[in-house]
């Protein structure tokens, strides 16, 4: 059996336009993982991302007639996903705000209301005899995903793509409407961003690794105090 992920694209659009099923399974192995990650940059809900993400695909099978050739296999379904994401993302905000508007307040702290709203419990001291520890033992990656996630959405979006998918300029311009100019300044103060999160990581652990030393060497130096 041949496998669909060898053959050139318009071999597999052909099989898939002929309802093989090793031909869709293997597209879904290949952008399942993707599409997801592109969906989380649209919403933070894992449950809507996973929705906007099915609904890319019954939106592959109901529209691979249609599909003309005039960009890639891949691009036309991020494209397809994009349109759903906002769409989902969208009506899941509107539901979201009218919830809110029909919930009673949240309990917050105010003068004269005792305990309601502050913490139950104190919180547990973390108990770390050097605090740059704190730094040294996070993983950039983290650093790296928590800027990512408090990106805007519009960069969080181009980044995705252009980093992380691979896509070229052009192909996320196309995905995302956007023109070229706006797509590498959107690009530009992603990476900035997230390159600056770095840095200021790198330099409080440098600052934290400098204080730990100096109140090191003075506990130490008191052992000759006498």
């Amino acid at each position: 059996m041949r496998d669909p992920l060898d053959e050139t694209g318009d071999d597999q659009v052909e099989r898939l336009r002929a309802g093989d099923e090793p031909a869709f399974s293997a597209l879904v192995d290949e952008l399942h993982g993707p599409l997801l990650r592109l969906a989380r940059t649209f919403t933070r809900s894992q449950a809507l991302a996973e929705d906007i993400v099915q609904e890319t695909w019954i939106g592959v099978i109901r529209g691979i007639d249609r599909f003309e050739g005039r960009s890639s296999l891949r691009t036309w379904i991020f494209g397809i996903l994009i349109r759903r994401a906002r769409t989902l993302a969208a009506r899941d905000a509107r539901r979201r705000v009218g919830e809110a508007a029909a919930s009673p307040p949240g309990l917050e702290w105010e003068p004269g209301a005792g305990k309601r709203g502050l913490w139950s419990r104190r919180p547990i001291p973390w108990g770390l005899d050097d605090p740059a520890s704190v730094v040294e033992g996070e993983e950039a990656l983290a650093i790296v995903a928590a800027a990512f996630e408090n990106l805007p959405e519009s960069q969080r979006q181009v980044v995705q793509l252009r980093d992380v998918e691979g896509l070229s300029a052009t192909e996320v311009c196309n995905i995302l409407g956007l023109s070229e100019t706006n797509q590498r300044v959107l690009l530009h103060r992603g990476r900035a961003a997230v390159r600056n999160a770095l840095d200021r990581a790198f330099r409080e652990g440098e600052r934290l690794r400098a204080l730990g030393l100096a109140i090191g060497s003075a506990v130490l130096g008191l052992g000759g105090v006498g």
